[in-house]
């Protein structure tokens, strides 16, 4: 690693995978076709929930923001990987990986809260449907919403906060595609064991708790659908939360591997490949998910595009 006079480098040079070039063109256009598809599919369900009137919903508002957020999470780190890949250049500005790493950690930090606020809104659906109306009201989505994305900022927050104070002796070389705090605190050359238990901390509270309360909501849901007489009611409660859980499995399965163990223990790959999962193919994926599996999505999307059509 290379070692300049300032504690803190002007820029990164972000090494990627450049001891396996061949891999960087694959990947430089699996980038450039899921991007466009992400944000087209996530706009696309934005403008199905936002123009149908029969999706004005708690459950569609909630994805209306996922999609949204979704929307963000690749751009955040997408367009600077394109970039890298392309040249021969592959750094980033000191305080580009600042900005890159807060807004990362915040679309991260928020889609975990957000995962769970809809876990909650199809327990409420299914296990309280009297009370839904009452419970998930318009004021209430909002403000629950709002507090997501207030703490997803307060989390990324005290990420970049931790990192701006490692001491990095003047380290520019990060065996990474992109700013993230682990890989940060593998390059700092002290007090890594304080500044890893700080991050298991924070991680276990925006990570572990949301989890364990979309668990306990789909217990909760599973012992409500069992208990529905009719098979078609029980397919039609199961419909509702198929396209969620897929989504929390996609989300949560390479985010506990990644942030969930001892930093001594990841291999050298293990962070690039995951950060391209859940930064990349998870938001890509996502639209498909519930646009495939939601008749009243697919209903809408049919209905916009009949439009368009005749319109022209």
């Amino acid at each position: 690693m290379t070692l300049i006079n300032e504690s803190h480098p002007e820029e990164f040079i972000l090494l990627g995978f450049a001891d396996r070039p061949w891999l960087e063109l694959p990947l430089f256009v699996i980038l450039l076709i899921t991007y466009p598809m992400a944000m087209m599919g996530n706009l696309t369900i934005i403008l199905v929930s936002r123009l149908d009137p029969h999706l004005h919903s708690p459950m569609y508002f909630f994805l209306t923001n996922l999609s949204f957020l979704d929307m963000c999470y690749t751009t955040s780190i997408v367009p600077q990987m394109l970039f890298n890949l392309g040249t021969s250049k592959k750094t980033i500005s000191y305080l580009g990986c600042i900005v890159q790493l807060y807004f990362f950690s915040m679309m991260r930090g928020t889609e975990c809260l957000l995962l769970s606020l809809m876990s909650f809104d199809r327990y409420v659906a299914i296990c309280r449907p009297v009370h839904y109306t009452l419970i998930m009201n318009q004021c209430i989505c909002i403000l629950l919403v709002s507090i997501v994305w207030l703490t997803g900022m307060v989390y990324a927050i005290s990420e970049a906060s931790v990192t701006v104070k490692l001491p990095l002796c003047g380290i520019n070389k990060l065996d990474h595609l992109l700013c993230e705090i682990p890989v940060l605190i593998k390059a700092a050359c002290r007090e890594k064991e304080a500044n890893e238990l700080t991050l298991s901390v924070v991680c276990i509270l925006i990570g572990a708790v949301p989890m364990c309360l979309i668990l306990a909501s789909y217990a909760s849901i599973g012992h409500a659908i069992f208990k529905i007489k009719s098979s078609e009611g029980r397919k039609k409660a199961f419909g509702t939360c198929s396209s969620h859980l897929i989504v929390v499995s996609l989300f949560y399965g390479p985010g506990i591997s990644m942030y969930l163990q001892p930093l001594s223990s990841i291999s050298r790959d293990q962070p690039k490949f995951m950060a391209l999962f859940y930064g990349v193919m998870t938001p890509t994926l996502n639209p498909f998910i519930y646009t495939l599996r939601n008749k009243d999505v697919k209903g809408a999307l049919g209905k916009l595009m009949s439009h368009i059509f005749s319109s022209k």
